[in-house]
């Protein structure tokens, strides 16, 4: 089955539709936030818990946001949230000096959960109306929209940043999450909603007995959180301000750095999507490991590094779309949308604890190369533990 004729369906055609504009408009005013920061010269640390703060929310509110997706319906759900992002957006342009830091944080808190709650709800939709080889299509889509949008919104983002400034980036945004709601209002579902008659706080408890049950899926989700080891909005950052800035403006750097990461991401699984299983999953993280290590030994150079960037986003949507289907395969569907929630909750501390390590390496003075080499071996290792995983448990 191809990508083509998975697009055939009809809610997977309409929601990757959605899902293309409004996660352009996500990068699109990334670019913006993190060059405003720049400009009103942030040190390392506040870059970092920024970065932080859009994966904060997923961590914090997972059993939370799990209990919502499994009680409210799906279309009524998105169209709120959507809103909340809208909303958030438009508060970004009241930022104008570094002193309001701290309202900036909590604007990029509330849009993060929004944000965290539709994905998770998107990726619970899936298993309940695809399986098999179409699910396996549906989520290497949905990385592949993702990283269409990464690139573009990072490219345009930046030139726009460049050239008109942050407001003009965050009006943008607004106007596009906008069209997004326009189209949700033309998605229709046929599924069957499955009544649960528990409490909230007895629905958290047995989504939670469940989950430390499974010992299968806990190994399942440290893996796929090892993907979390790619949050590199804080090293880019850091790299296009302290070693690029001299060649390029610090919003065109971070724009074309990301976007060149983001091109190997969308392309990647045309390449090697059909290659990845059970028994190949390790060396696909040997691969990811050591394409961040050559990274690292060409960051001293811009031009160099866009091509390191490249291999370093070639495997990265390959893994991240396999090991989450692996998790959605484990899951029974009465537990879908707390497992999710826990799945991405632990994916999210992931890419926290990488931010705040970026942060916390740079400022006590380890450089930017070893911090990057440091991410690498990380993935080294997560293919060993896969190694003993599969052993015990497939």
């Amino acid at each position: 089955m191809t990508y083509l004729e998975t697009l055939k369906h009809p809610v997977v055609r309409r929601l990757s539709l959605i899902q293309i504009i409004s996660y352009f408009g996500t990068w699109f005013s990334q670019v913006a936030i993190f060059s405003m920061l720049v400009d009103f010269g942030a040190d390392e640390m506040t870059i970092a818990l920024i970065a932080a703060m859009n994966m904060l929310p997923a961590v914090l509110l997972a059993p939370i946001i799990g209990i919502v997706i499994d009680r409210i319906d799906f279309k009524k759900l998105m169209f709120t949230l959507l809103i909340i992002e809208i909303s958030m957006t438009l508060f970004f342009i009241s930022i104008d000096s570094l002193s309001q830091v701290w309202i900036l944080m909590i604007i990029i808190f509330i849009r993060s959960t929004a944000a965290s709650m539709l994905f998770s709800a998107e990726m619970t939709l899936f298993p309940k109306l695809l399986e098999g080889k179409m699910l396996k299509n549906t989520n290497e889509i949905h990385s592949i929209i993702w990283s269409l949008s990464y690139a573009s919104g990072m490219a345009v983002g930046g030139m726009a940043t460049h050239f008109m400034g942050y407001d003009a980036a965050f009006l943008t945004d607004a106007i596009l999450y906008s069209i997004a709601v326009i189209l949700l209002f033309g998605l229709h579902l046929s599924l069957s909603k499955t009544v649960h008659t528990d409490s909230n706080w007895q629905m958290f408890t047995k989504g939670f007995q469940y989950l430390i049950s499974q010992k299968k899926i806990l190994h399942l989700i440290l893996i796929h959180a090892s993907l979390g080891l790619t949050s590199f909005d804080a090293l880019v950052t850091l790299l296009a301000d302290f070693r690029y800035k001299e060649i390029i403006a610090v919003p065109l750097a971070i724009g074309w750095i990301n976007a060149t990461r983001a091109f190997a991401l969308m392309i990647g699984p045309f390449f090697i999507g059909r290659w990845i299983s059970k028994e190949t999953l390790p060396y696909f993280f040997i691969l990811q490991g050591s394409a961040i290590i050559l990274w690292a030994l060409l960051e001293f150079d811009f031009y160099w590094s866009l091509a390191a960037m490249f291999a370093t986003g070639f495997f990265t949507t390959t893994l991240w779309s396999y090991t989450y289907l692996l998790i959605q395969e484990e899951t029974d569907k009465h537990f879908l949308g707390r497992i999710i929630s826990y799945n991405d909750m632990f994916f999210m501390l992931s890419n926290v604890i990488t931010a705040l390590f970026i942060g916390y390496s740079a400022k006590w003075g380890l450089s930017l190369e070893s911090i990057t080499t440091l991410l690498g071996v990380g993935f080294l290792w997560t293919a060993f533990y896969f190694l003993w995983f599969k052993k015990r448990y497939l």
